[in-house]
């Protein structure tokens, strides 16, 4: 599909670069980072999701999972 999109000129001459130091078009270097875009913040939408299963499914935390959450965590490193 095609479209028409205004970008700032700075952003325009580092597209530019790009495409000619990985042999890409402007297309090409677009559309990935679009679909990169979309995908980072697909995320969201999953986290949402699950928010709102947790929210109808409501109940308490489980002790015992709790505190084998925890020391999990304190083991590992962050």
């Amino acid at each position: 599909m095609k479209t028409a999109i205004s970008v700032p000129d700075d952003v325009f001459e580092g597209v530019e670069r790009l495409a000619r130091r990985t042999k890409k078009s402007r297309s090409q270097l677009f559309s990935e980072a679009a679909r990169e875009y979309v995908a980072r913040h697909a995320s969201e939408e999953v986290t949402d999701a699950m928010n709102r299963v947790c929210d109808a499914v409501g109940g308490q935390a489980d002790p015992f999972v709790s505190g084998a959450a925890r020391r999990i965590l304190e083991q590992s490193e962050w």
